[in-house]
């Protein structure tokens, strides 16, 4: 599909990569790995034709789409979200407005029986069979459930997208991006945005529905579940695989075993035949055999070993100084903007040395009660932080407050006082700053050199408790490697705020989860915790096929299961009533999907009966035996909306059950 020839890339005379080929076939699920700074954003841009490459083609066939996610980019605040999602429908609205123009044509003319009627008609019907195609029956149900998908609510729809975050508006983009549905898809850093549910959404759009895919990504989980093919850039060269991440790992190591033990075997062998040469060079009985030996180690073809990046960060928080038996306890702690409750009645004790996790879909709190206890945001509710605490943060956007124009030296010399300021450029050096770049400018710097920058500043001072949010964004794998086990070494507590669940696996031993205005605690690591909640969520469908009917849509649905009188009981009487029509509405929605779809199944079944009689057919018929299977498809997918939202608000009763 897309061909990369003898690609290279220099910045300053300074090779970043060379001799780069290979070719993305469709359905290629691809991820792009190196360390930081190795050129992977770089290699996306130039196949999205966004930056021209030093040297090397790219060729993309003149049909190809190439869809393409930056890491940051610059959005329009002009529009509502439903109708910026609607832009990646555009061609769909043009082939509407042609099909609109020529039927008002068609109105319009008499000649019925002439040749350039015929063709005006013919026309028509393509344009119908492209609108069809593409699926316009389907956009509205199909961006509902994209934007669902990626976390939005329903009454996010209408709201300004001035009024969300850069994170959530890169959530808008990525929907308007997956709904066009292009033949490539190529992404830098798509999770970095996302929490735990929108990741495991999108991880089953790139398996079922997606087309070729270009990721960067350092989330190991992530792309270990969708990719099969990995390229490594690494010392500028491409290395290719065709496996995942994982296996890719234990490839690139078996190949650098082999080819040391090769390399070593074969350094023997010339040695043994230079010291025969060079004993026997001078001695008439040898001469047949000491010129066999030169003919042979001249014929030797010399195997090199592949170049491996081993730099890597030296990082190691100070010892911890001790605090108090418990840094935080939180007792009914509570926060609002005006009438929207982001959290109530958060209460929780973080005892010393423990490692926690904030989880939870965003928009939920985590980062909200973070700057709670951080004391930078009222609330409601006791909130005490233990005797002798020190607090070491590391905010979400901390590599973006950096100064872009100072360099990387001057960065940290601002900071640093003490007998540290003896010693900058040895600790840049140990996070792989050394030499000439610790003179760059920090505007020059990848997203993970950034990171990498920022974590420095955390380490000049030595902290007992550690509030980490989104650290790993942005970081190749060994140097989220490296921080896990630097975190794991740390004697203080830590607070992590993450959706990596590769990060948070073996590092603490328990989880707060947020969501539905609480703050739930789960015992156990990340995987202990995602497994708990998918058990949960089967014993209600379990619970749901049991007590009802076994039709295709009652199955999937538990919209009609009631509360118990227990969990009414904790209600106060207008909550209860409100909640009740909430509930009913909804079982509204799924009834009058449930008709409308029984109502084209019938038509579909007339239309089929009249065909299977054969006979004299409407010309008609196939178009419209098309157009209901499409509009069957579109209501089947309204149908699972609405099942899927009243299935939430059940759920949300059952947790109410056990954390109310």
């Amino acid at each position: 599909m897309i061909s990369v020839q003898n690609l290279s890339v220099e910045f300053n005379c300074v090779p970043l990569f060379s001799g780069a080929s290979f070719v993305i076939n469709k359905k290629d699920k691809i991820a792009l790995v190196g360390k930081n700074g190795a050129g992977k954003s770089t290699m996306l841009k130039i196949i999205a034709g966004l930056q021209s490459p030093t040297g090397g083609t790219v060729a993309v066939p003149a049909d190809t789409a190439i869809g393409y996610l930056p890491q940051q980019m610059v959005l329009a605040d002009s529009t509502t979200v439903r109708d910026e999602v609607k832009k990646a429908f555009d061609r769909i609205t043009r082939l509407q407005a042609e099909i609109d123009a020529a039927n008002n044509e068609i109105a319009s003319r008499t000649d019925y029986d002439s040749q350039a009627y015929a063709k005006l008609i013919e026309h028509v019907t393509m344009l119908n069979e492209h609108l069809a195609m593409a699926g316009a029956d389907n956009c509205d149900a199909e961006m509902e459930k994209t934007l669902i998908g990626l976390g939005f609510e329903r009454s996010d729809f209408d709201r300004p997208t001035s009024e969300f975050s850069g994170g959530w508006r890169m959530r808008i983009e990525l929907a308007k991006l997956l709904l066009r549905h292009p033949d490539v898809l190529l992404l830098d850093e798509p999770t970095n945005h996302l929490d735990i549910e929108s990741i495991q959404w999108l991880e089953n759009f790139f398996k079922t529905k997606a087309n070729a895919v270009m990721l960067v990504s350092h989330d190991r989980a992530f792309i270990d579940n969708i990719t099969n093919r990995t390229i490594e850039i690494s010392c500028g060269k491409i290395y290719d695989y065709n496996v995942n991440y994982s296996k890719f790992v234990e490839l690139r190591k078996e190949r650098v075993e082999q080819q040391t033990r090769a390399y070593l075997n074969q350094q023997k062998q010339i040695q043994d035949t230079e010291e025969f040469i060079e004993r026997f060079r001078y001695k008439a009985t040898k001469s047949v055999q000491v010129q066999s030996r030169i003919k042979q180690l001249s014929k030797i073809e010399r195997i090199e070993i592949d170049e491996v990046d081993n730099s890597h960060i030296n990082l190691k928080f100070p010892p911890a100084p001790r605090s108090g038996d418990y840094p935080v306890i939180a007792d009914g702690v509570s926060k609002s903007y005006g009438d929207h409750l982001v959290f109530s009645g958060a209460t929780f004790t973080i005892k010393r040395g423990e490692k926690v996790a904030f989880v939870g879909k965003n928009g939920e709190g985590k980062s909200t009660l973070v700057k709670c206890i951080m004391g930078e945001i009222p609330f409601e509710g006791m909130l005490k932080i233990g005797h002798n605490v020190k607090i070491g943060y590391f905010a979400q956007n901390q590599a973006q407050l950096l100064d872009g124009e100072l360099t990387v030296f001057d960065t940290i010399d601002r900071v640093a006082v003490g007998d540290i300021r003896t010693k900058i450029r040895d600790l840049l050096g140990a996070f792989m700053f050394g030499g000439e770049a610790s003179d760059k400018k920090v505007k020059v710097l990848s997203g993970g050199e950034k990171t990498r920058l920022a974590m420095i500043k955390l380490l000049l001072e030595p902290v007992n408790l550690l509030i980490l949010d989104e650290p790993t964004n942005h970081l190749d794998m060994r140097t989220k490697d490296i921080l896990k086990e630097a975190i794991k070494d740390f004697n203080g507590t830590v607070i992590v705020v993450s959706h990596d669940r590769e990060f948070l696996d073996g590092l603490v031993s328990k989880v707060y989860e947020f969501g539905g205005g609480r703050v739930k605690e789960h015992l156990g690591g990340i995987y202990d915790f995602l497994e708990a909640k998918k058990i949960e969520s089967l014993r209600q469908l379990e619970a749901s096929v049991k007590n009802e009917p076994s039709t295709r849509m009652q199955q999937k649905t538990t919209a009609s299961e009631q509360m118990d009188g227990k969990s009414a009981a904790r209600r106060n009487y207008f909550e209860q009533k409100e909640h009740e029509r909430e509930v009913k509405r909804r079982q509204k929605r799924v009834a009058a999907c449930e008709v409308e779809i029984g109502d084209i199944e019938a038509q579909i079944k007339a239309i089929e009966e009249q065909m299977a009689a054969g006979g004299d057919l409407p010309a008609d018929i196939y178009s419209r035996h098309a157009e209901l299977n499409k509009k069957l498809e579109n209501a089947m997918s309204v149908w699972e909306l609405a099942c899927n939202e009243l299935e939430t608000i059940t759920s949300t009763d059952k947790e109410n059950q056990i954390f109310v």
